[in-house]
């Protein structure tokens, strides 16, 4: 009990870091958004069922990486940290930066023609695996949550959530924003939603580059 009220606080720090970028719309957000209002609620789901898939290898990736990288080098974790801390930061800069802006998210239909649900589920994983931005990201959140010598549950426990998160986030955008009121709705709280998400990276940038552990 005593490891697990050690470590939850930065698995939760994990969490909403990882809930904020799906908030933030990025180029697989987009193409999910973008193939509901498009093509329906069915195409979007599909889309966004890979999305979460390819996100939930990047998880496992990182995770296993990690691991590896700091039982050959302890020290690794300092540098590892410093790292996601600066990228959290510029994750920060570019969330202000959007709120500041007057224009719109967009949000387009993805080139190649009509596919099955599975075409665009495999379509879905690639934009995710080859966005070389989750990589960066994943980074960044899996740093958050992981400590020196943490037991392997922590990294289990983050992939998984995140996994469950994103399954059920990704394709509530695609059922959302198969209806054009919810385009609307979320078009005139986007700079606010921004301004928020840019105070949270740098409360967990910051934080990241003061751990000492």
């Amino acid at each position: 009990m005593e490891d697990f009220s050690l470590y939850l606080p930065g698995i939760i720090l994990a969490y909403s870091a990882f809930l904020l970028g799906i908030a933030s719309p990025g180029p697989n957000i987009l193409a999910v958004i973008g193939t509901s209002m498009s093509l329906g609620r069915k195409s979007g789901i599909a889309l966004a069922l890979g999305v979460a898939g390819g996100s939930f290898t990047w998880a496992v990736l990182t995770v296993i990486g990690l691991s590896a990288l700091l039982e050959a080098y302890s020290s690794a974790l300092i540098a590892i940290k410093i790292f996601g801390g600066f990228y959290l930061l510029w994750l920060a800069y570019k969330s202000f930066k959007s709120a500041a802006s007057v224009q719109d998210m967009q949000a387009k239909q993805l080139a190649g023609g009509k596919r099955s649900p599975v075409g665009y589920m495999i379509r879905g994983y690639i934009i995710q695996m080859t966005n070389p931005k989750a990589a960066l990201s994943w980074i960044a959140i899996i740093s958050l949550g992981m400590k020196q010598d943490a037991p392997l549950w922590v990294g289990v426990s983050i992939v998984v959530g995140t996994f469950i998160l994103s399954i059920l986030l990704h394709t509530l955008y695609a059922v959302a924003f198969s209806t054009p009121v919810m385009v609307r709705v979320y078009g005139k709280a986007r700079r606010y939603i921004q301004a928020t998400l840019g105070a949270f990276f740098a409360f967990a940038g910051i934080k990241l580059l003061l751990s000492r552990s």
